[in-house]
């Protein structure tokens, strides 16, 4: 599972033309779900996303977390965080995971992003084509891979 985190001072999305969701200072979240993905990999970036401190703190640090400067997440599907451009230049997507296993799993994501650290969350609507407006505060971009990553 990779999840691009973008730290923003406001984003929006919009399906034909009407915002769908929107916040202020936050994170837009970018959510791409493999073909071996599981709950377990889910819960593990739900709680790495949560407590990320990069927020900058009285000092000019980046040492705060969403919860600790009342931010929030605008979260959005994207199986293309899984193209494979090795051959040719035609994207595959084959490591992708097919809606039927993703849909339930992004879902999941976002319902722990809520229930288990209290953070408000808006989602585009998954598998749609959408339009995604964002102002990138810093610009601080992470990227995080389950393969990558520990508890």
């Amino acid at each position: 599972m990779r999840v691009v985190v973008q730290r923003c001072s406001r984003a929006a999305v919009r399906i034909d033309g009407t915002v769908v969701g929107q916040i202020n200072r936050g994170f837009v979240l970018l959510v791409g779900i493999t073909d071996t993905d599981t709950p377990v990999e889910v819960e593990l970036l739900a709680k790495k996303i949560a407590q990320l401190r990069v927020f900058e703190d009285s000092e000019g640090k980046m040492n705060l977390s969403l919860n600790d400067t009342d931010g929030a997440i605008l979260s959005i599907s994207q199986f293309t965080l899984f193209a494979d451009c090795r051959r040719g230049n035609r994207p595959s997507f084959i490591r992708a995971a097919r809606p039927e296993q993703a849909e339930p799993l992004y879902d999941y994501l976002n319902r722990l992003l809520r229930e288990n650290y209290g953070l408000q969350v808006e989602t585009g609507r998954f598998g749609a084509d959408m339009k995604v407006e964002l102002i990138n505060d810093g610009p601080v971009t992470i990227l995080l891979d389950t393969a990558e990553l520990t508890a």
